[in-house]
């Protein structure tokens, strides 16, 4: 018979086993049956009854080997328990936490000792569930609840709560509920496992622990020294109050983002601190005398032991950092050693020239602060030698002078190469010490970083090179003018005296069309030494740039796409407009050139106030308001080797013949004559990037609207009459234009100088009208020969011929001066035009 245990069932056979193995009423059943199957036979008769008999047999043998196979398999088991089932209720039995199996109407169907314990139920009939254990405690009935219903979402949940004595005086207890289906996870589950676990002990560790923390936190916090610990970034982790004291601050200032170890130690010294050498696998202690900075900005004399702790692969954990305060040593009278100690600590920490001693083997045995900063971190007991901190090629002469000053010798300035690229440098300074102690301080190291200084340097050699080619470019400049006006304008005079049918009119015509070629590259110049004669007019960029898109897209080709994002509402500049659209055209067609298999041009303006400048800090542009005209390709790029030339006037990368090297050098000199700013940020192989900023242009409310300039009607007479004094000592030039003026009319007086201009208006002043004079010229310059004129001759008309700009010389005139100007070189119709004007006569 199958074992049975009424007083212990289960449900699940994996946790108890055989709790229902057998069943006395099948028992009983199955012996009516066959007593019932005897009697029946028996009233058949034998004879009849012999049949059924032999098939009742057969059946309950076939039956027999059935059971026996069962039997043998473990199938069925006859009055003895399976081990495995017994395992298993042992182990449930003896485990740490209570566990009760509940089927669906809420009867404890299996239960260990340990849930009888926890629950404090004297026998099976004072077992309650779990559900309704903890009904009186509101808090601890919603956990109970929420498991409850996981269990019937099939899903299993565990809750921790606290629940009061249930005697008086007894002490609240932490349980650890859990839920979970018996039949797995899924709902329809017949019954639940639920498990209790008394967590009162853990967590009074727990809190133990906690107060002893809180305790040790509060003596450190009180402690009669300072601490602190940062991450290897600077950011303060912890700080105590005894430190927050000292330094004038609130604790709550050091919270999560609040300060860092730059802004508690001043200058370079925080680079002894967050800039350690890695060192896999060791834990360095550093002793630091310097000085913090107190929330008043006053200093702390201190003493650190800096306690940095690195992993296997070099890794900087949180900085350990104590604090000594040295204020109250700081006294002379009290301890004179001690006093000059910290005074000697403050000087060596906070001195701007990077300080170190080196021993008889060139290695470094002390450093400053700054030293630490110029190496990119030091620390003491550092095992390389001083010329190993700096870059290869410069080793060997910092060695050299080591060792000058290792024999007793000064070893006098070196200037090193800190970087293998050479973009940080330093002068070093190498003294021997004559008493030091051999093993720690045989020679002692200045170093002073030049790279700012090497930077400054080459910019400033940059700038004296460009201007003195813009004096060059000038000078030059004004020689070909003089030459290209009488070229120009003696081509003039045969043109005017001969016929288009002219077997030479044609060679004439060539002529004057390469010298007005010539003259056009004499204006790049001018440009480029910002010397050429400027008209400024108020400009909306909007507008002109709408204009130029349609000829940008001619000259760009099909290859080249072009974009042109205007922005909204730009702000007036004040520019030559043709000076300036050359300049859009230069950089265009530059643009284009740069990318032979296509791309993309991009134009942009946009307005930039005065906060916006710290956007473009390359540029160094003043702190005011600008328009801003980008225009960006995406061609091949400039090298870095070649960026600082590519303004240099003549200057080109571009095949012989297709290029004069002016255009750049163009653009560079009128943006600068109009008062901007010109960037370049390129990168090869993604394309360049040019910015010109144009300053902000603020009109005069009270000046008078300037009225568009009319379109000067085509004068059909250009003779005239009067007495005209010329004033030029290049003989060329004055040849021409005294013939050309005085083929239309004029009577002209002349002059080699301005001192014979002088002499000239002393004896015919009363019939001179006209003065056209020469800005250059030896003795006397034009605005001193005007000068002379107007003392004695104030109403006389005045025109300067110049290859200058105007606003080269009229500085040096008297404010309000009134003069005209014609810009060399001049046609014969621009001459005789511009003194037609100024006379202010019809014919």
């Amino acid at each position: 018979m199958a074992e049975s245990r009424p007083d212990d069932p289960t449900l699940d056979p994996a946790l108890a086993g055989a709790g229902s193995g057998g069943s006395i009423r099948l028992v009983l059943v199955v012996a009516l049956a066959l007593v019932g199957a005897v009697v029946s036979l028996l009233l058949l008769g034998r004879d009849r009854a012999d049949p059924w008999i032999i098939g009742l047999l057969t059946v309950l043998a076939v039956i027999g080997v059935f059971a026996l196979f069962a039997f043998a398999s473990g199938l069925l088991r006859f009055g003895v328990p399976d081990a495995r089932d017994e395992l298993a209720r042992r182990v449930v039995d003896s485990a740490a936490e209570g566990v009760a199996i509940v089927d669906p109407l809420g009867r404890i169907l299996y239960s260990n000792p340990r849930y009888r314990d926890i629950t404090g139920a004297d026998g099976v009939e004072d077992l309650r569930p779990v559900e309704r254990l903890f009904t009186s405690d509101p808090d601890a009935s919603e956990a109970v609840y929420r498991l409850a219903q996981g269990v019937r979402e099939g899903k299993g949940l565990t809750e921790e709560v606290r629940v009061p004595g249930t005697a008086a005086g007894e002490p609240v207890r932490w349980l650890r509920l859990g839920a979970r289906p018996a039949g797995g996870a899924g709902r329809g589950a017949k019954a639940a496992i639920w498990t209790v676990a008394d967590l009162t002990r853990e967590r009074e560790r727990q809190e133990n622990a906690f107060l002893e923390l809180q305790h040790a936190i509060d003596y450190l916090d009180h402690a009669p020294a300072g601490f602190f610990s940062a991450s290897p970034g600077g950011a303060i982790h912890y700080i105590n109050a005894t430190l927050v004291d000292w330094l004038g601050y609130d604790l709550a200032e050091f919270g999560p983002g609040g300060l860092s170890v730059a802004e508690l130690v001043p200058g370079p010294a925080a680079a002894l601190l967050t800039g350690l050498i890695p060192t896999p696998g060791s834990v360095r202690t550093e002793v630091i005398d310097l000085d913090l900075r107190r929330k008043n900005g006053q200093t702390l004399p201190v003493r650190l032991w800096h306690r940095v702790a690195f992993a296997s692969d070099g890794t900087a954990g949180a900085s350990r950092t104590l604090v000594v305060n040295r204020s109250r040593e700081d006294n002379a009278a009290a301890d004179p050693l001690r006093a000059a100690e910290v005074r000697f600590a403050r000087f060596f920490h906070n001195s701007p020239v990077a300080i170190a001693t080196i021993d008889r083997e060139g290695r470094v045995a002390q450093a400053n602060a700054m030293f630490a900063r110029l190496f990119g971190g030091f620390e003491a007991g550092d095992k390389r030698r001083i010329a190993e901190l700096v870059a290869g090629p410069s080793r060997g002469a910092l060695a050299g002078a080591v060792a000058t000053a290792l024999e007793g010798k000064p070893g006098g300035a070196v200037d090193i190469a800190l970087t293998g690229d050479g973009s940080r440098s330093a002068r070093f300074y190498v003294a021997p010490v004559e008493d030091g102690d051999a093993a720690s301080e045989a020679a002692i190291v200045y170093a002073v970083e030049t790279t700012e200084q090497r930077a400054l340097e080459a910019q400033f050699a940059q700038s004296q090179k460009m201007q003195a080619v813009g004096q060059l470019a000038g000078g030059v400049a004004h020689d070909f003018n003089n030459v290209l006006t009488a070229i120009i304008g003696y081509s003039d005079l045969l043109l005017a005296n001969s016929r288009p049918t002219d077997p030479s009119f044609q060679d004439v015509m060539q002529i004057k069309q390469n010298a007005n070629r010539a003259a056009g590259l004499v204006r790049q110049l001018l440009a480029f030494s910002r010397q050429q004669t400027l008209r400024p007019q108020v400009l909306n960029l909007g507008d002109v740039m709408s204009d130029l898109t349609m000829l940008l897209r001619r000259l760009l080709g099909e290859t080249v796409k072009l974009e042109v994002k205007e922005g909204r509402e730009l702000w007036p500049v004040k520019a030559d407009l043709n000076q300036f659209e050359q300049v859009v055209v230069n950089l265009a067609v530059n643009a284009r050139d740069a990318m032979p298999e296509g791309g993309t041009l991009a134009i942009r303006t946009a307005n930039v106030t005065a906060a916006e400048t710290v956007r473009y800090a390359g540029a160094e542009l003043p702190a005011s308001d600008h328009v801003l005209v980008e225009v960006e390709d995406t061609g091949t790029g400039i090298p870095p080797a070649i960026l600082d030339k590519i303004f240099e006037p003549f200057f080109s990368t571009k095949e012989v013949g297709k290029g004069t090297g002016l255009g750049l050098s163009t653009v560079y000199g009128i943006v600068k004559q109009t008062g901007g700013t010109l960037q370049v940020e390129s990168e090869q192989g993604k394309g360049t990037l040019f910015r010109v900023f144009l300053p902000r242009h603020i009109p005069d409310p009270e000046a008078p609207v300037a009225k568009a300039p009319e379109a000067p009607a085509k004068a059909a007479d250009l003779t005239g009459r009067g007495t005209l004094l010329l004033v030029e000592d290049e003989e060329a030039v004055r040849a021409f234009a005294s013939r050309a003026l005085a083929s239309r009319g004029y009577n002209v007086l002349e002059a080699a100088s301005g001192v014979e201009a002088l002499e000239v208006m002393a004896e015919r002043g009363a019939d001179v009208e006209l003065v056209l004079s020469d800005v250059v010229m030896p003795e006397m310059d034009g605005p001193s020969l005007l000068k002379e004129l107007r003392a004695a001759h104030p109403d006389i008309k005045v025109i300067f011929m110049s290859g200058y700009a105007e606003e080269a010389f009229a500085k040096n005139l008297p404010e309000g001066a009134d003069f005209g100007f014609l810009p060399k070189p001049f046609t014969l119709k621009q001459l005789i035009e511009t003194v037609k004007t100024t006379l202010g006569r019809d014919g």
